[in-house]
């Protein structure tokens, strides 16, 4: 977490442990209850810390949401990174299906993002995070398909690859907004498979 999101970074484990917490205790309330229960006071409640434990911390509702919203993007960029990793030693059958069947996964299992994602809880912190973690996500993308050799290591490719990754990202959020929409998933993978697969070869 960057330190433009806290009030005080936490410098010893104890502290830390406890951000934790409470940024735990935020998903939670998050999930169940949506962003109008990120109060300071139910936050606190929730974890089990004192108002003014939090407020050193995270003094208001923005605050908790753009920490919120960047630990989730944190996770995102961190299966991004492992995949990546991955794709350097293995040869996969479908990448793009392996990826887009991932990251739907991931929307599934966070109720808390999608619930701050889908309301109206986002900050313009957490909108100008979002602007720049899709550019990671693109690299992502271009770094595994690269691995993959599937395509080259250049500008045109790596334009694909983040008009790929934000055509995705816009329907798995599709798929899991309100009752969801899950039969997008095989067409969008299809369509990337299409859209991918005839660009120059390495």
């Amino acid at each position: 977490m960057t330190e433009s999101r806290l009030r005080r970074v936490p410098r010893q484990a104890r502290s830390r442990e406890k951000l934790a917490k409470v940024l735990a205790a935020a998903d939670r309330l998050l999930a169940e209850d949506g962003v109008e229960a990120l109060t300071t006071t139910r936050v606190a409640a929730e974890a089990g810390v004192s108002v003014g434990a939090l407020y050193q911390y995270l003094p208001d509702r923005d605050a908790i949401t753009e920490a919120l919203g960047e630990l989730y993007l944190t996770r995102l960029e961190e299966l991004m990174d492992s995949f990546a990793e991955q794709a350097a030693g293995e040869a996969w059958a479908d990448p793009v299906g392996l990826l887009v069947d991932a990251f739907a996964g991931l929307y599934r299992a966070e109720p808390g993002f999608r619930a701050l994602w889908f309301g109206r809880g986002l900050t313009d912190g957490t909108r100008e995070a979002d602007r720049a973690h899709k550019r990671v996500m693109a690299t992502g993308v271009h770094r595994v398909l690269v691995a993959q050799h599937l395509l080259r290591d250049d500008y045109a490719a790596a334009v694909a690859c983040r008009t790929a990754f934000l055509a995705a990202d816009a329907v798995i959020q599709e798929v899991f907004r309100g009752d969801g929409a899950p039969e997008l998933l095989e067409p969008v993978k299809t369509m990337l498979r299409a859209y991918l697969g005839q660009l120059p070869k390495p």
